[in-house]
């Protein structure tokens, strides 16, 4: 399971990190990601992370985000700056996992709420 924290209430321009905890019967990491739904929207890849270091990030964030990942620590986090009301979501980590059984699973995390004041 994936274990999300770190949202909360921020003001516009200031700053988050979020971090994810994955637990249970991992043999490897894939890929480790994060996504975000707003209300009324679908869910958005915010950023992701492949266990060779390959980053991507959606134009919204890029070049104010960071997503960084610990596959030691079966961890992934996730920096934005310079919010803006439109980074208010949902956020969600998300990581493809070789269970222990060799199965290459997606998991989600529970979701952890963002929000932007201005």
């Amino acid at each position: 399971q994936l274990q999300a924290s770190g949202g909360g209430l921020v003001q516009a321009g200031g700053s988050l990190r979020l971090s994810c905890l994955a637990s249970g019967s991992i043999f490897s990491i894939v890929d480790m990601g994060w996504y975000r739904q707003a209300p009324g929207k679908q869910r958005e890849l915010v950023a992701i992370i492949l266990t060779d270091g390959t980053t991507n990030y959606a134009d919204p964030v890029k070049g104010r985000s960071t997503i960084s990942g610990d596959t030691a620590k079966n961890t992934v986090y996730l920096q934005v700056n310079s919010l803006k009301p439109e980074d208010a979501a949902v956020y969600f980590c998300s990581m493809v996992v070789i269970t222990t059984a060799r199965l290459a699973t997606r998991y989600w995390g529970q979701g952890t709420q963002v929000t932007v004041s201005s």
